[in-house]
């Protein structure tokens, strides 16, 4: 049976989460389901659960990026990082669309007969519906980041529109099915080390086909297990609005809305990156020190720099409980400083849905 729908998993040294990855996709999976996951060169146990896996699931290909077959395709080196790692594995892929999934989060039931019956539509991307859990999947910290009710199909005129339904929303790689074909043909080496490549391909140019956005939350966000949070400020004060600066067939205005959110120039962003841990004076001397702004602007951002992370986390725990009511309870706000970042973009996210 030809091969509908390829995963297309990058991975490195999720030996512990890894396994409930596979168990969520195996569980559901078809004959017309394939599993490929590239390794940027795990040191832990990752090999081995994969492998475990593969004798339950024979269309589980694996492939180590330091392995001849992988740089046959692909000539970068090893642990080459994730964008890299994202283009070999749907080099490799058969399926007619790639689903390019993480390597810690969870399919929800029902999520691959739901997408198998879209794709004789001819889309040239599905996007799925999230949710947001916490770490151990025992809360839903939110139900569905993107707030529709139902399905929404964007055709080949709507390329602003799609932009501004989705663009927040895959940050997250792990909603994205894209057709194969599509993602071959476009240009991809100039995306390598934005973190987001995904994005680039996506919206370099106007899509071929329509694209479909599915209203029901498919797939389960791990919460916190980011593994990029120490470059946290750099991918999305730096890298992400270059991205979004690149795609200049997007009008202006479109997106000067989400380079808002992100922007390095907005006091609240610097505070909640001190919140959580990823600004610092080191961010401080790199990004602003030289900068030509203000002797002011420069004084609050080597003051927010130089305040205790802890002071700043516990201020703005007490924003969000007291303030603002969020209903997330304090157990987990404490035990995930990340969650503050989270509440921040969800804010942001729902306030440019408006």
């Amino acid at each position: 049976m030809a091969i509908k729908i390829s995963f297309c998993i990058p991975t490195l040294n999720r030996g512990a989460f890894i396994g409930a990855t596979l168990e969520s996709i195996i569980s559901q999976a078809t004959e017309s389901v394939e599993i490929v996951i590239v390794d940027g060169g795990s040191t832990d146990n990752t090999s081995e659960v994969v492998r475990q896996h593969q004798k339950s699931f024979p269309r589980l290909r694996y492939f180590r990026a330091d392995a001849s077959d992988v740089k046959a395709i692909t000539a970068a080196p090893s642990n080459a990082g994730f964008d890299q790692d994202c283009s070999r594995a749907v080099e490799l892929a058969q399926g007619e669309y790639c689903w390019l999934f993480t390597d810690d989060d969870l399919l929800r039931p029902g999520a691959i007969s739901t997408v198998l019956n879209e794709t004789p539509k001819g889309y040239s991307l599905i996007i799925v519906n999230t949710q947001v859990v916490n770490r151990d999947f025992s809360r839903v910290l939110e139900n569905k980041r993107l707030p529709i009710d139902t399905n929404e199909i964007y055709d080949e005129s709507m390329l602003e529109q799609l932009f501004h339904r989705v663009i927040q929303h895959i940050s997250f790689v792990g909603c994205v099915v894209i057709s194969r074909d599509l993602w071959i043909q476009r240009e991809k080496t100039r995306y390598f080390g934005t973190g987001f490549i995904h994005i680039g391909v996506i919206f370099q140019a106007p899509l071929p086909a329509p694209a479909l956005v599915i209203a029901e939350p498919y797939v389960a966000i791990r919460f916190g297990n980011a593994q990029w949070t120490t470059r946290a400020f750099d991918i999305w004060m730096r890298r992400w609005p270059n991205l979004l600066g690149s795609f200049t067939h997007i009008s202006e205005q479109a997106r000067q809305d989400y380079l808002k959110i992100q922007s390095w120039k907005k006091l609240k962003n610097i505070i909640t990156w001190r919140a959580v841990g990823v600004y610092s004076l080191a961010e401080y001397r790199k990004y602003f020190a030289s900068e030509n702004s203000s002797l002011w602007w420069k004084s609050v951002v080597l003051f927010v720099a130089i305040t205790p992370a802890c002071l700043v986390n516990l201020l703005m725990l007490s924003y969000f409980k007291v303030i603002k009511k969020d209903l997330v309870s304090v157990d987990d706000l404490k035990n995930n400083k990340n969650y503050i970042m989270n509440i921040v973009r969800r804010k942001n996210l729902q306030q440019s849905h408006k």
